[in-house]
């Protein structure tokens, strides 16, 4: 294979990363510092957590061509949401994390976003603020539960269930992972 199709193949977050598990699947892909300590996922671990995020977020009922928004601070499980949703055909439309709620209103309802990934509570109490002129939005996914234990669940979902979801459905992260390499 020549360099040009060589790079025609890694065009896309998905495939980069399905090479980077396959050529360096038990190296550092990311370090986080979490209380005080660093952790670090390897290349392979990085893609089983992102593909049982998009296998997740698919059984959520996100499609190829939706728009799934990302808001919060730099966070490995941020990015994963990004690569997930390009994973499933979605389009990843990421926000700053200062964006103030009328802002994520604008650009929610400009991209017509059906689901939403957001990092804590000040990004969930955003969204939630503005969703009622956001009539496309459906799903809200959550990173940090601190301070949500309380709210109306009925469409938020915490991100580490929704990847727990998505592992269940084994077979679908293997059929996905093929797809990953074969339709982007």
């Amino acid at each position: 294979m020549g360099q040009a199709a060589r790079a025609e193949s890694l065009d896309t977050f998905p495939r980069l990363l399905a090479r980077n598990a396959r050529d360096l699947g038990n190296r550092p892909a990311y370090r986080e510092k979490e209380f005080g300590i660093w952790q670090s996922r390897t290349w392979a671990e990085t893609q089983g957590a992102v593909l049982a995020l998009a296998a997740g977020l698919e059984a959520l009922g996100l499609r190829p061509g939706d728009h799934l928004a990302i808001i919060g601070r730099n966070r490995p499980h941020l990015y994963w949401a990004m690569v997930a949703a390009q994973a499933c055909g979605a389009v990843p439309v990421p926000l700053y994390q200062d964006a103030v709620a009328e802002e994520v209103g604008f650009v929610l309802r400009h991209c017509g976003a059906r689901f939403v990934v957001a990092g804590d509570q000040e990004q969930v109490d955003k969204v939630l603020e503005v969703s009622g002129r956001l009539p496309r939005l459906e799903e809200i996914v959550y990173l940090d539960p601190k301070g949500l234990r309380n709210y109306d669940h009925s469409r938020l979902h915490r991100l580490r269930d929704v990847a727990e979801a998505g592992r269940a459905a084994g077979p679908r992260i293997s059929a996905l992972l093929a797809e990953v390499v074969r339709r982007l």
